[in-house]
């Protein structure tokens, strides 16, 4: 467990995540992650849930009307 301290940025409060944390999820500064409520709290993560589930639905769509899609593409 890390812990984390809480700290003024301009008229907001932010927190500063350490380089170890950072290197664990693969991000750096501009990236985006995303807070995510679940029954034992919050968790931090680089995933965004929606994106994969509208991936994963593109790939089926595409397995499924690969033909289409082939004939579209001339």
């Amino acid at each position: 467990m890390i812990a984390l301290k809480l700290t003024t940025v301009g008229n907001s409060v932010g927190v500063v995540l350490p380089k170890e944390a950072l290197a664990r999820m693969h991000v750096k500064k501009g990236d985006k992650i995303y807070l995510v409520e679940s029954p034992d709290g919050y968790h931090l993560t680089p995933y965004d849930k929606e994106l994969i589930s509208q991936l994963e639905l593109a790939e089926k769509v595409m397995k499924e009307d690969r033909d289409v899609l082939k004939a579209l593409a001339k």
